[in-house]
This record gives C-alpha cells, sequence and structure tokens, in this order.
C-alpha cells in the first residue's frame, strides 16, 4: 500500500479552516455505507480539536470553559452538517503530526489508523459532551448498567453514517479504509457473551436515546490471547493497550478511594467508622458510545487503579529494598491486570473479589457524586430511586448492595430503615445461570477480613431476611421453617442469630453406644474452608453470559475425606488382638475430626433480597428460576421475577458485519428502516421461494465464504473450499456446550468416509468445513484437552488424500468479536448443542439466524425460542429435552443406560491412535462408567450422540436441495426480528428502569 507522506506547511494550511469551525450538534444524513465496519465512530460535523471541550465529569462542579469558537462571534447551532471527504482528510492529517503517537516519517496503517481515529473521535466529543450536558440540564432518571465484561467494538464510523466520507478520506491519503480498520485491536474487556451482550445493550441504549451509562474495568492484559500449537492451546497476555487506545479519555481529576481490610469501630459521633487497611485510588477512562442515526452519545466509564505518589516508600527504594518500595502500586495496579484472574489460590480469590469491590465502590460512588451534583443545593435522597437504576448484570456486581447501604448509613447519616427502601428500590439483577451449585458463593472469613464493614451489613440484611421468612411461614411447623431458612438465606452454614435461634431449640444427642468405651478428648472441629459444591462436582449449567470460576471450571480430583488415607491408621502401633483391633478402628472413626462446612455469602440470594427486580434471560430459563432454582423467592415475592429474552444489535451484527446481505434485505423490503425496526425482516417471508431474491442470497452467502476461506489460509494454513457448507461452532470452550458431541460426530463421520470408496462417500456425504473457535480456560484441564482433540482431528482430516476437500477441520485461534464478524455472516449451519436446561440463552445463535444460518440445536436457552420464530421446519432440532435431564442422569447413576454401539465405536477409534499419540484416555474416560466425579457423561454426549448423528444425516439431505436451503435461510433471517436488543432494552426500560428515551434537540 502505498504510503502519503505530507508536509506540515500543506496541514497547518489546510488545518486552519479546521481549527475554526463551527462548534454544533451533528445530525447525521450520509447513508453510503462500507463493507467492514470496525473502526466505527464518527459524527456529521465539522472537526473540533479534542482540546476545546472534552467534558470533564467528575464529582465536584467544574468551572465551565468558554468555546473558543463561538466566543468569536460564530453562534453554535443546531443545523445538519456532513462533513466532506477534504476536512476529513485535513482532520487526518492535522492528528498525523499535531497529537502524534508515531514518528514523523512515513504515513503507514498504523499510524494512520490511530490518526483516523483521533479525527473521529474529535466530532463524536462534540455530540458526547452535549449528551452528558442535556442529561445533567434535564435531571431524569438514568440507568447504570455494571457489568465486569464489555466486548465492545465501537461502531462509530458505521453509527454516525460517514463510512463513504471517510473512505474517500483514505483514499486521497493513500490508504484503504478497511485496511485502516482492520489495525484495530479488539477491546480485551471480556470473554464471552456476558460481554457480548453487555456491548449490545449499550449500543441499544444510545440508539434508542435512553439516558444510561455503562461502567466497567479497564483490564490491561484481558483474559488472555489464545495460540493454537502441536500441544494445543497456549495462553499468552493481551497486548491491546500497548500502543494505546484512541477512542479513550482518562478522566484524570475523576478518582474515587477504595479501601481494602481494616477495621471497624464506632466513633464519639455515634456512627460507624471503616479505618486503616489498604487504600487505592480508581481512575476514570471513558469511551463514548454513538447511537444509530441520533445524535445521543452516551458513556461507558471504565476503572483503572494506582495509589497516589505518597505510597511509593521512597527511603526503601533507595535502600535497595525496590520491590518492597513499589509494593502498593503493584498490589493496586494488578487489580485491573487480567479479567477472571484464576482463583485456585487464596491470593487469586482476593483479586478477584477485590475487582467486584473496586467496581462497586467506584461506580456507585460516582453516581451519588452525579446525583447530588444534579440536585443542586438541597439533596432528597428519597429522590435517589425516581433518579438512578442500577442494573448488576451478573452476580460479579453484588456488592452494590452493602456498598450503597454503607455509603448511606455511614456517609450520609441515613438510618438503616432509609437506606434499605432507597437501596432495595434502586438495583436490579440480572441472572444468568439456572443450576443452584453454580451461583457465585464468596468465603465469609475471606469476605470478613477484606470488607469488614460489608459483612456487619450483609449480616443484618440476613437477619432482616430471617424474619420475613419466619413471618411469612410461622412457627408452627419447625421442620418447614427450617428448611426455608436452609434455602433462602444469604449466609450459608452460619448460626442463626439470637433473636431466632430459640426457635430450634433441639434436644442434645446422647451417645447410647455401649461396645466404646467413653474418651475424654474432644473431637476438634476442622475450622479450615472446605471446597463448596460448585468445586466439587462437573459444572453443567454456565452459560455463554457467564465466566465462572475456576472452582466451577475445572474438576479438582476424585478423593475426597473419608477416601483420603490417614497415617495414623497406616502405621500400626503394636500387635493388637482381633478384638481390640476392631474396638481401636470404631474409636478412631468416631474420633476423627467432622469437617465444619464452610461459612458461605450466596451472592444470588443477596441480590434478591436486595433488589426490586429479577430477571432471566430466556423464557425457558425465567421459568426454571422461578419454578427450581429460586422458588422460594419468587413464592414470597413473585412480583420481583419477571423475562427479559436476550437480543443483539442489527447494527453490528447484520448492517455492519454483512453489508452484502444489508443491501439485499433493503432491496427486497423497499426501506433501510429494519435497522431500526426489525418487525420489518418479516416481511422477507413473502419473497423466500422467489426466485431472484434466493440467486441474490446465496451470491452473498458465496461472497462471505470467500473471504472467510482467506482468512483462514492466512491464519491457519489450511485451504479450504468455499463450495462446501460452513459448519461452525464458535463459543467459550466448557464441557456443557458440548464441542465434544460436535468433534466426536466429525469423528464418526471421517470413519464412515473411510469406510467407503470414493463414488460411496461422494454419493453419501456433503461436503463440509467444520469450523470451531473459542477459548478454554487456562486452569480448565478438560476444556484445553478438548482443544487439543479438535485441532489434532484436523490435523489428520485436513491432510488425508482420499478425504479432499469433503471433510475439513478448522479451529480458529483467539476468537473473538473480530474474527465473529467474519465468520457469522459466512456460516451455513451452526451448532448450539449444548446439554439441555444447562444455556440460561446465549446470543451468538441470534447472530447466526440474523445472518441467514441455520441452526442445530437442542431445546435449550434462546433456541427454543428461536425454533418458535423461524419455524419448526427451519431448525434441526435434536436430542434430550431439560425435563427430562435429571431422569436420565439417575438412570446412569443406576448402571441402566446402554450406550448406542455408533457411540461405542466412535471412542475405540479415538483410542486406536489415529489421530496422534496423544492419550485421550482421560476424555474418552469422562463418557465412561456410571457414577463418580469426572465420569458417568454429566453432560449426556453419549445419550444424545444417536439423535444428533441421525440430524445430521438430514442436514446433508437438506443441503442437497441448494433451493430449499436458501427458503431455510431466508425464513431464519425473517423470523429473528424479535431477538433485536433494542426490543429488549425497551423492555428493561419499561419493566425495571422506569426510564423514558430523551432525544437531544
Amino acid at each position: 500500500m502505498a504510503t502519503s507522506p505530507f508536509s506540515a506547511t500543506s496541514i497547518r494550511a489546510e488545518t486552519a479552516s479546521h481549527c475554526h469551525s463551527i462548534s454544533r450538534l451533528i445530525d447525521f444524513t450520509s447513508r453510503t455505507r462500507n463493507p467492514k465496519l470496525f473502526l466505527t465512530r464518527t459524527s456529521n460535523s465539522r472537526f473540533v480539536r479534542r482540546s476545546f471541550s472534552v467534558k470533564s465529569v467528575s464529582s465536584e462542579p467544574k468551572k465551565k470553559l468558554k468555546d473558543p469558537i463561538t466566543e468569536e462571534g460564530v453562534p453554535s447551532n443546531l443545523s445538519p452538517f456532513t462533513p466532506d471527504a477534504a476536512s476529513i482528510a485535513s482532520s487526518i492529517k492535522y492528528h498525523a503530526e499535531f497529537t502524534p503517537l508515531f514518528s514523523p516519517e512515513g504515513f503507514g496503517l498504523p499510524k494512520a489508523f490511530f490518526a483516523t481515529a483521533q479525527s473521529v473521535c474529535d466530532a463524536l466529543i462534540i455530540n458526547w459532551n452535549a449528551t452528558y450536558d442535556y442529561y445533567e440540564k434535564k435531571n431524569v432518571k438514568q440507568a447504570y448498567y455494571l457489568s465486569m465484561e464489555f466486548l465492545q467494538l465501537l461502531n462509530a464510523i458505521g453509527n454516525l453514517e460517514l463510512t463513504g466520507a471517510y473512505a474517500e478520506a483514505l483514499s486521497k491519503l493513500g490508504h484503504n479504509l478497511e485496511n485502516v480498520a482492520g489495525q484495530e485491536s479488539d477491546a480485551a474487556l471480556g470473554n464471552g457473551g456476558l460481554g457480548r451482550l453487555a456491548s449490545c445493550f449499550l449500543d441499544s441504549l444510545a440508539t434508542l436515546n435512553y439516558p444510561a451509562w455503562g461502567y466497567g474495568l479497564r483490564y490491561k492484559y484481558g483474559l488472555f490471547k489464545q495460540r493454537i500449537t502441536k500441544d494445543g492451546q497456549e495462553e499468552v497476555a493481551e497486548n491491546w493497550l500497548e500502543m494505546g487506545n484512541p477512542w479513550e479519555i482518562v478522566r484524570n481529576d475523576v478518582s474515587y478511594p477504595v479501601k481494602f481490610y481494616g477495621k471497624v469501630v464506632s466513633g464519639s459521633d455515634g456512627k460507624t467508622h471503616w479505618i486503616g487497611g489498604e487504600d487505592i485510588m480508581a481512575v476514570a477512562y471513558d469511551v463514548p458510545i454513538p447511537g444509530y442515526k441520533t445524535k445521543t452519545t452516551i458513556n461507558l466509564r471504565l476503572w483503572s487503579t494506582k495509589v497516589t505518589s505518597e505510597d511509593f516508600d521512597l527511603s526503601s527504594f533507595n535502600a535497595g529494598e525496590h520491590t518492597k518500595a513499589n509494593e502498593a502500586q503493584a498490589n493496586a495496579e494488578k487489580i485491573c491486570y487480567i479479567l477472571y484472574p484464576g482463583d485456585e489460590s487464596m491470593e487469586g480469590k482476593i483479586l478477584r473479589l477485590k475487582q467486584q469491590y473496586t467496581l462497586c465502590s467506584a461506580s456507585l460512588q460516582d453516581i451519588i457524586a452525579r446525583f447530588e451534583r444534579r440536585s443542586g443545593s438541597y439533596v432528597n435522597w428519597d429522590e435517589f430511586p425516581e433518579k438512578v437504576a442500577v442494573q448488576m448484570n451478573d452476580t460479579h456486581p453484588t456488592l452494590c448492595i452493602p456498598e450503597l447501604m454503607r455509603i448511606l448509613i455511614d456517609l450520609k447519616g441515613m438510618s438503616w430503615k432509609e437506606a434499605w427502601n432507597i437501596t432495595q428500590r434502586t438495583v436490579a439483577y440480572t441472572n444468568h445461570t439456572v443450576l443452584p451449585e453454580a451461583l457465585e458463593k464468596w468465603s465469609l472469613e475471606l469476605m470478613q477480613k477484606l470488607l469488614p464493614r460489608h459483612v456487619e451489613i450483609i449480616e443484618m440484611i440476613d437477619e432482616e431476611l430471617i424474619h420475613t421468612i419466619v413471618s411469612e411461614y410461622g412457627t408452627a411447623d419447625p421442620n418447614i421453617l427450617e428448611k426455608k431458612l436452609k434455602e433462602m438465606r444469604i449466609l450459608e452454614n452460619v448460626d442463626l442469630p439470637t433473636s431466632v435461634a430459640d426457635l430450634f431449640v433441639k434436644a442434645p444427642v446422647v451417645d447410647t453406644s455401649e461396645e466404646l468405651e467413653s474418651s475424654d478428648e474432644e473431637v476438634e472441629p476442622n475450622d479450615e474452608e472446605e471446597p463448596n459444591d460448585e468445586e466439587e462436582e462437573p459444572k453443567g449449567e454456565l452459560n455463554d453470559e457467564e465466566e465462572p470460576n475456576d472452582e466451577e471450571e475445572e474438576p479438582k480430583g476424585e478423593l475426597n475425606d473419608e477416601e483420603e488415607p490417614n497415617d495414623e491408621q497406616e502405621e500400626p502401633k503394636g500387635e493388637p488382638n482381633d478384638e481390640e483391633e476392631d474396638t481401636q478402628k470404631k474409636k478412631e472413626v468416631l474420633s476423627e475430626p467432622i469437617p465444619k462446612p464452610p461459612k458461605m455469602v450466596r451472592m444470588a440470594n443477596l441480590c434478591i433480597v436486595g433488589g426490586h427486580a429479577v430477571n432471566g434471560v430466556a423464557e425457558i430459563h425465567s421459568k426454571i428460576v422461578q419454578e427450581e432454582v429460586f422458588n422460594d423467592f419468587y413464592k414470597l415475592w413473585p412480583e420481583k421475577f419477571q423475562n427479559k429474552t436476550n437480543g443483539v444489535t442489527p447494527r453490528r451484527w447484520i448492517l455492519f458485519c454483512n453489508p452484502c446481505l444489508s443491501k439485499i434485505i433493503t432491496k427486497w423490503t423497499r426501506t433501510e428502516d429494519w435497522v431500526l425496526n426489525t418487525e420489518k425482516l418479516a416481511e422477507l417471508r413473502k419473497f423466500a421461494d422467489d426466485e431472484d431474491l434466493q440467486t441474490e442470497w446465496r451470491a452473498a452467502k458465496k461472497s462471505n465464504k470467500m473471504r472467510v476461506a482467506s482468512f483462514l489460509k492466512e491464519k491457519t494454513g489450511y485451504s479450504v473450499s468455499p463450495d462446501a457448507m460452513f459448519d461452525v461452532q464458535v463459543k467459550r470452550i466448557h464441557e456443557y456446550k458440548r464441542q465434544l458431541l460436535n468433534i466426536l460426530g466429525i469423528v464418526y463421520r471421517y470413519k464412515k468416509m473411510k469406510e467407503m470408496s470414493a463414488a460411496e462417500r461422494k454419493a453419501k456425504f456433503v461436503p463440509r468445513v467444520c469450523i470451531f473457535g473459542g477459548k478454554a480456560f487456562s486452569t480448565y484441564v478438560q476444556a484445553k484437552r478438548i482443544v487439543k482433540f479438535i485441532t489434532d482431528v484436523g490435523a489428520t482430516v485436513n491432510h488425508d488424500s482420499e478425504i479432499g476437500d469433503l471433510l475439513k477441520v478448522v479451529f480458529v485461534p483467539d476468537y473473538n468479536v473480530s474474527v465473529a464478524e467474519l465468520l457469522i455472516p459466512a456460516s451455513e449451519l451452526s451448532q448450539h448443542i449444548s446439554t439441555a436446561g444447562m444455556e440460561a440463552s446465549g446470543t451468538s445463535n441470534m447472530k447466526f439466524a440474523m445472518n441467514g444460518c441455520i441452526l442445530i440445536g437442542t431445546l435449550d436457552g434462546a433456541n427454543v425460542e428461536i425454533r418458535q420464530e423461524v419455524g419448526v421446519d427451519n431448525f434441526f432440532l435434536f436430542g434430550a429435552e431439560a425435563h427430562e435431564i435429571a431422569g436420565l442422569r439417575k438412570e446412569r447413576a443406576e448402571g441402566k443406560f446402554v450406550p448406542d454401539p455408533r457411540f461405542e465405536e466412535v471412542k475405540e477409534f479415538v483410542r486406536t491412535g489415529v489421530f496422534g499419540p496423544y492419550d485421550y484416555d482421560e476424555l474418552m474416560g469422562s463418557l465412561e462408567g456410571n457414577e463418580g466425579y469426572g465420569c458417568a457423561d454429566y453432560f449426556l454426549v453419549g445419550k444424545d450422540f444417536p439423535s444428533y448423528i441421525e440430524c445430521q444425516e438430514k442436514v446433508d439431505e437438506a443441503y442437497r436441495d441448494q433451493r430449499g436451503w436458501t427458503k431455510m435461510s431466508i425464513l431464519n433471517t425473517a423470523g429473528s426480528y424479535k431477538f433485536s436488543s433494542d426490543r429488549t432494552i425497551h423492555e428493561y426500560a419499561k419493566d425495571i428502569w422506569n426510564i423514558e428515551p430523551i432525544e437531544l434537540p
């Protein structure tokens, strides 16, 4: 690509008018679009240098700077203005020289990207500031979305409809927009659907003009960058911030103290004070989120952590103790190093809890400061829930509840009753998981050490809950009451408070054994924390929207306390006779310490008690939440529970990532309105049999497939045919998502091919390219084995000359949003095959359906609703249903399950070593046996295998009829209209947050 160096003289001349442009709100009218919009952020106005008016939003009101442009006598107005290519080129050249991050010589792609992004940010800031000012002026109720993940790729150039102008400007400077956009790194702020969902929600909030902000953490190294080697998956740190992030603006004047450890004391003023301990600062980094065809530009505020320079121990440094000197800074900074740090160690657990509290504390301090500033001289705290809605995305932000209580009581001087009323009316909770053992819990001991004041508050909330339960169920039947308390309390394995303990006084248990002599020794309970259920059993239920703890991801081993040998039993002390030995053994068994169950804080229970709304994310998921997981709470407070089926933004997931399909949709629906009103997609149904539409539809799909074929060649070295079916499964690697079922199905297919002649193979099987992508958590051994297995199968199959293009297996390394934008538009079959009842919703299934990809899957999560909307004949269904799972596992445990011969055949084929020397006995062994940890096929791969391969045969048959397949594809896009995040956000706004759209004038 030719570079376009330019002189300082020409830049200064061209930027003179740039710097004297009129500052105004921008009304976007240009409608040109570009094939790949990844670098998306722009607005329509002349470009104003960022230094003119970058709004600072801190806890103290700032003196407003006068606009140097309007001071010159040019009135700021609201007239629409569309920048032309020449002014954009001038802006880009200005930034290349005057806000440089690179050496002055040359104008390569990285430099072009940063200069272009800074140019776009200039325009964004005008609307960003105006949006903020308007919210301040109107003082309307605002929603705040707290999430540990945001997989954010801004849609600025696309949302602000400046693609054509920027493409032309860059062309003048010797570059191609798509190549420049390709320089942008994915923001390493998330891993799975939890982050992708949050980002879709922000796009919809801005587009629909809802007053809202997002809050998260600014992870320096993300989760990890995945590399695929001969040994499988390897992890290295993400480098997305290495060259800086042009979209963020650090707010050095917006920072808040966050405290850990210390102690709680009562002051002479009668107030409670949390003193001492470790103090850090959370500093704000802001990212603009522009809406589509609107001036509204909302904010994503990310927190980074540090300490002040006073905490640097200069004397230790000069004494040569350099590590000690920087200890405070290192401890603060590491909070925002890694997304989901490994937590098998105590240090890892502490770090995760610090992350969660930092997000909650800094965000709430910021929200409260904004509320106080907007309230003016008189702050009416009763109005707080009328101005603020806090949404907790999963249980990670649960500490918002005790933190808000702490601030209101300890710092604002409220009574418990007042603070509790405000908190419950402000906070709401989105649940992303359906199995109780996968719900987040924290050690009470750890939390008490790290957050002592919050534990006091949680204990008081728990006591209040206990009284509510006693009041609801009475004391007539202590057994029922005890059961309810055990299920519903926030504190698990913790003694009842004295106020209710007398209700459960029981007669002491007397040892009536006559065989053993009494012992003067008391059995001392073991106070060490024992692993909870999540740490002991496979977690089948985790979903795309949730990132589990390490304990939930990786099997811990099979020996329990009873199986672990005792040293005293292994070394006899003498030669007792049989009777003495028998008695001695019985005494040893009884005198062995009985482990005390760990005291835990159940975060989901705290969310339900402390908030006014609890929602699931798909109809089947919400039903399970209400009828099974939290049934006791649902009976107590049915009005709190509701469903909000997830959605994805059609801007990114059709319009920008699939421009070929977008043009076809616009042509056949005769409007672009479908981008904002996806109900218009349903109009495609009446053209599903039209031959002209089908021809255009297939051509668009073929074009996208050719792009992916080139990408796969570049990234993996494998050549694939764009004429083959593209069969895709891309999601976090987890046993419950059953990538293992998929690859075993492929192995079975390969084995059958090898048993046939070339002619038989061609007649029997449709050519397929089977594409996998996703990360296995770094300590999740079984998931990493699955990755290794997939890559080994691919290495064998792809080099088998007999098979050729009839079957290819490709694992795409480091799957992320950018890769998804390529793969999803090219996909023809997408696999969503989790064990029924274990996926809360999923969002990738919606993206695939929107892009005309046909799904194969179980009745799980949002699959149920997608199948209803696209039509049962346009969805390949297989497998057991959610209500059958418990019975099937019981059947397995009783030894009644008989595996299908084809399943046994494929396992034996793997064990022959055909896919290399790696020992897959443990992986195959997890599918065998009737009970026990790490075996017994907990996720029912063997049970669903026959149904799965038979369904895949129907897929082959359907694909041979390209007219019929294309019709199914069209009907998937037409039926996907329900799954827009715009619909979801409207529901949240109306039913939970009680906020209204506010459009800038």
